[in-house]
């Protein structure tokens, strides 16, 4: 489905034609009751309230960056929440995703964020896109909103969701974060007269696969989401009321270990082959393979020899880890590794390898493990370009383990 690329509009023309879409909405009483603190105050007032509940804002996930700005953005009144998420709820999703509780484990994140948000505010109507996003169906998605909030947490959904955004001329309120470091800015937008950068003027490739570990992989601190997606709540909504500093061509990071934030300065790149001032991409392209991934719902192949569980533990009941065939080497921190662990593997840590090689047989088989997969790939690499031949990842790592061999072990 092909689009045009056409220029994003500016703070000014959102916030009227938000207010133009169909019939002007009014406030009732009971409106006007809920949104008091708004409307006695001058950069808002009935106008302001007005134009957030014409609004219709997207979000992309459900997950630890939607979660608060859902909430909020229902509390503040804007009119429409589109959610696009086609998960379910699961227990490692609690810790962050507070638009979830425990009873909603199994349940559909978009019934579970739609009842939450109805909850907060009945006056806010919810639409629920339970669609895996993909170049098929994101223009026609995205079309239909003001603005979009990309909650996402990986590659190919970002680029995809910048390059719809900046062909339809719709603000991409960017937002991601890891470990205890989060960032966000918008993209895509117009401000005081100026273009601003979409995400590839940013990072215009990216990484190779396996290279940036997700939070899955190295995990989030619960608070953090909630930060990030409180700032991508409030740039929502001053571009809904045309109202303040955006944070276009600013990117703000966040560290929550020290309690810092600073900036960058991000320009727009005239050479940009979506945003620049001579576009090459007109229309949506295959994301996974951009960022050199298989086809969404296919398998990941992480590092080119890989041992599945089953084979591992058919091995292990032959007496193959003994001491003089295969090493099961894993590479988690040993704060990971007194959670679980693989009957006879052997613990080194990633950051420790190198300094370790000395002490493994390259003449052995070596079957490196983690806990999904990623950093026992890399692990997989450095032996490899150390001179080790005989080197294999366990696919899936320890939740495959855990899933297709024992079930006993606890899962995080």
């Amino acid at each position: 489905m092909p689009a045009k690329h056409s220029p994003p509009a500016g703070t000014q023309a959102l916030s009227s034609e938000t207010r133009s879409r169909g019939t002007a909405p009014r406030l009732s009483h009971d409106e006007i009751r809920r949104y008091s603190r708004h409307l006695i105050m001058p950069e808002l007032g009935l106008d302001g309230q007005l134009a957030l509940k014409g609004a219709r804002v997207l979000l992309v996930g459900a997950g630890g960056l939607g979660s608060p700005a859902a909430m909020y953005l229902a509390a503040a009144g804007v009119g429409a929440i589109g959610i696009v998420d086609p998960d379910v709820v699961d227990e490692t999703n609690l810790q962050r995703q507070i638009v979830h509780g425990t009873p909603d484990l199994g349940r559909a994140k978009i019934a579970s964020a739609g009842e939450t948000i109805q909850a907060i505010n009945p006056h806010v109507k919810v639409e629920g896109h339970e669609v895996h996003l993909s170049s098929a169906n994101a223009l026609e998605l995205l079309a239909g909103y003001d603005i979009v909030v990309d909650g996402t947490d990986n590659f190919p959904t970002r680029y995809l969701v910048n390059d719809a955004c900046v062909m339809l001329g719709k603000p991409n309120v960017y937002g991601s974060i890891y470990r205890f470091d989060g960032q966000a800015t918008v993209f895509a937008h117009e401000h005081a007269g100026e273009r601003g950068p979409c995400y590839r003027c940013l990072f215009p490739a990216p990484p190779p696969p396996g290279t940036v570990p997700s939070c899955a992989e190295g995990g989030v601190l619960g608070v953090l989401p909630g930060v990030i997606g409180l700032i991508q709540a409030t740039e929502a909504i001053k571009l809904i009321l045309g109202r303040g500093e955006p944070l276009v061509g600013r990117l703000l990071l966040y560290d929550a270990l020290a309690m810092r934030t600073r900036e960058l300065r991000i320009r727009r790149d005239p050479d940009c082959p979506v945003c620049g001032d001579a576009p090459s991409i007109h229309e949506l392209i295959d994301y996974e393979a951009f960022c050199g991934l298989p086809a969404h719902g296919q398998p990941v192949a992480l590092f080119e020899d890989e041992i599945e569980p089953a084979e591992l533990a058919a091995r292990m009941e032959q007496g193959e880890e003994d001491d003089e065939g295969m090493i099961i080497l894993d590479v988690r921190e040993a704060h990971e590794h007194a959670i679980n662990r693989i009957p006879h593997s052997r613990l080194v840590p990633l950051h420790d390898l190198h300094e370790q090689l000395g002490t493994l047989d390259p003449t052995r088989e070596i079957v490196v493990l983690c806990l999904v997969g990623q950093r026992s790939a890399n692990a997989c690499r450095l032996l490899r370009d150390a001179g080790f031949t005989r080197v294999r990842n366990l696919r899936g790592g320890i939740r495959a383990w855990i899933d297709e061999v024992d079930p006993t072990l606890p899962r995080y």
